[in-house]
């Protein structure tokens, strides 16, 4: 198993999930860039959450930051500092930068259910997200990573093939669940939140 796949965590620990999905291209909703008519339901729109009692930027901040227990790497994250001491405003590449030698060791075991706890803070917490989501009602969401260099898409998103959207979609799925059905359910670890203790303590000092 790649340490970075996604796919084999999910083939391993969500086999319900595990599948390559076709959706037309003329029944579908894209999701490409923040600044883009669908770029709410990206998570990294700025759509501030706050998880007892912290203030997370975004979806993916706080989904970045829970694959962490270790309290000076969850800082240097939040900080925007890189494994290699270089600044970066891309929480996700300073995130990976760490995940090798810190990541917690069940994050594969817990990926989907972490990213639907952050949907779900999302979802309770910001109405123009929930507006958004619901006015996609009777189309499919995708993740569009047509603009990609990679061959295929990743775990997350799908790519553009003639007149379909083709790809795992897991991002759209779990939107699309949460939309039609007005929420996910998730199961985490008892230690999933711990990391912002760390964060507090920063905060305070």
């Amino acid at each position: 198993m790649s340490f970075y796949s996604i796919a084999d965590f999910i083939k391993e620990y969500y086999p319900e999930y595990y599948s390559i999905e076709t959706y037309p291209i003329a029944e579908s909703v894209p999701i490409r860039k923040v600044k883009d008519e669908w770029g709410l339901l990206c998570n990294f729109a700025l759509t501030p959450l706050v998880v007892n009692g912290v203030t997370f930027a975004s979806s993916e901040e706080l989904f970045q930051l829970m694959k962490f227990k270790e309290p000076e790497i969850v800082r240097r994250i939040r900080a925007g500092i890189t494994m290699g001491g270089k600044t970066c405003r891309q929480i996700k590449m300073i995130a990976k930068s760490y995940e090798k030698a810190y990541r917690r060791p069940d994050w594969g075991q817990m990926i989907l259910d972490a990213m639907k706890f952050c949907l779900m803070a999302k979802y309770e917490q910001c109405p123009e997200f929930r507006d958004l989501l619901q006015k996609s009602a009777g189309k499919y969401i995708v993740e569009d990573q047509t603009s990609m260099p990679k061959k295929n898409p990743d775990a997350w998103g799908v790519k553009a093939d003639g007149n379909n959207y083709v790809g795992p979609n897991l991002l759209g799925r779990l939107l699309m669940e949460l939309r039609d059905n007005g929420t996910l359910h998730y199961r985490l670890p008892n230690d999933t939140l711990n990391f912002i203790t760390a964060i507090k303590k920063a905060d305070e000092n």
